[in-house]
Parts: C-alpha cells; structure tokens; sequence
C-alpha cells in the first residue's frame, strides 16, 4: 500500500522538477561584469542627481526626510531613439523606488526625460505607489488640512 503511494509521489516530484520554465524578467538585465552593464551604471550614476531632485520635489509635499533614490533601484522600462539612426534625442522611462532612512522604501514612480546632449528634461512623472511607513517612522509624513480637520498622509 506505500509502495503504491510513495512510487507516483517521487515520479511526480521527479517530472515537475525537469519541466523548463522560462519566467518573462519584468526589467532588462545586461549580463554581469559587461561592457553594456557598466555602461548602464554609467548612465545611472550620471541620472542620479537629476532623478533625486526630481523624487525630492514630489515628496516634499509629503514626507519631512528627503528620499534617496540609488542606481541600484533604478528600472528602464523604455529607451527610444526620436531621431534617426544616431541621432543623440531621446525619450527614457525609468521606474524608480525612493528610499528613507536605513532602505524603507516609501513609493514606485515612473519618470520620462527626454534627453538630448545640451538637455535633461523631465516630460512625465507618475506616481505608481505609496508604501505604508514602519510605525517609528511614520513621524516623517507631514500633515495636511483636510475637509474634516487635520488628515495624515
């Protein structure tokens, strides 16, 4: 009777774990150590600057505590060419995930520039997502008055 239970058990364990499963990767990932790889934290690392003052203008309406947006938490989502072949004006869009304090992630926002070699300039921004602060820092949200008094963020 185990026998008769324990053989289609390891069968099955045994077939399910030979299936190929090709899971579709949400962001474009270049491979490791890549002359592309670091060409894109090139990139990043120059967008910093303009990506955090970007973040900063939308949540000091919110937040008391600047957010930190780093290369590492920076998405391309798209990276089109509006010129022709090699013609240096772009349209980018980015998914970035702010930051406060030690990595408590406060929001997911989509941001457009459009780029040319004299230019950054921001086209669009989207805020996707807020994210509910661990209670010992909920003291960073700023209030707002409200129709029925004083209302938190």
């Amino acid at each position: 009777m185990r026998k008769n239970i324990i053989v289609p058990a390891i069968l099955i364990l045994a077939l399910m774990t030979s299936i190929p499963s090709h899971a579709k990767q949400d962001y474009y990932q270049p491979a490791e150590k890549s002359e592309e790889e670091l060409m894109m934290d090139l990139f990043f690392s120059l967008m910093s600057p303009t990506i955090d003052k970007v973040v900063w203008d939308y949540y000091a309406n919110f937040l008391n505590e600047r957010p930190t947006v780093y290369p590492y938490q920076i998405n391309i989502i798209n990276m089109e060419r509006l010129g022709e072949y090699r013609s240096f004006e772009l349209l980018i869009t980015l998914e970035v995930t702010p930051v406060v304090g030690p990595h408590i992630e406060v929001g997911k926002d989509q941001l457009t520039f459009y780029i040319t070699p004299s230019t950054v300039k921001l086209s669009n921004f989207k805020h996707i997502e807020t994210y509910e602060l661990p209670p010992n820092w909920k003291h960073i949200k700023k209030a707002k008055l409200g129709d029925s008094g004083l209302e938190t963020y």
